[in-house]
């Protein structure tokens, strides 16, 4: 009985740890390298309705694709409070709060949901969500009245209309710095500055020296006159 426990123990922890593939092939599986992570938790009570009423004030008011990028920026911001608790926790003098808690707030700051004034740990705990939301490229190019609406903003990101700085961007969620905010342009070779047409424009034209190739290759005299008795 005890040799019996001791292989299921055995093969329960290189199922945990290996996977099936381990247990079926012999061991011979390759370490997994994980390149993706959680970047989103779904809420517990799926029910909610000051939260479900809330998150579709979000999707509205800045121009959301759905209740995930909500809980995107949730989770970012749960990670973010709980380094700050951790470190607040640690004595004032501490090497490690001194080091990680500025490096902390002044990322904090160069994203611009924390003020000159604000320089503390304290002022962490007390971010919101509406604080990160406000920092995306979709509110920013919204704001500077470049579009007519915060959806408007969101399909012009996406069709390579915006850039910041030099860089051309083409998502919506960009965080957009403190240092790069007043560097939120239409750029030079866009379809809407008119330096050169756009498709539906280029698909008009073409239609346009079609038909007057049509009309060219037809000749005067060899087009049917309509009798002007039939017109009446």
């Amino acid at each position: 009985y005890r040799r019996q426990r001791q292989m299921c123990i055995r093969d329960r922890y290189q199922r945990r740890v290996h996977g099936d593939y381990y247990y079926t092939k012999g061991g011979n599986m390759p370490k997994n390298y994980v390149n993706c992570h959680k970047t989103w938790n779904a809420p517990k009570r799926p029910y909610e309705r000051e939260r479900l009423s809330q998150e579709l004030k979000y999707v509205g008011l800045y121009g959301l694709k759905n209740k995930k990028e909500v809980w995107r920026v949730q989770y970012m911001l749960a990670k973010i409070r709980k380094a700050a608790r951790e470190l607040l926790i640690l004595p004032e003098n501490d090497p490690r709060r001194l080091f990680e808690g500025e490096a902390l707030v002044n990322r904090m700051m160069r994203l611009g949901v924390l003020k000159e004034e604000e320089k503390r740990l304290d002022y962490v705990l007390g971010l919101t969500v509406p604080q990160f939301l406000e920092r995306r490229l979709a509110t920013k190019v919204f704001k500077a009245r470049t579009a007519k609406s915060p959806h408007e903003a969101r399909v012009m990101i996406y069709q390579r209309h915006i850039r910041v700085g030099k860089q051309n961007v083409n998502i919506p969620s960009f965080m957009v710095r403190v240092e790069n905010e007043n560097q939120v342009e239409l750029r030079s070779e866009s379809s809407l500055t008119g330096a050169k047409n756009g498709r539906t424009k280029k698909l008009k034209l073409k239609g346009k020296t079609k038909a007057e190739q049509k009309k060219e290759e037809v000749p005067e005299g060899d087009q049917e006159q309509i009798p002007i008795d039939s017109l009446k």
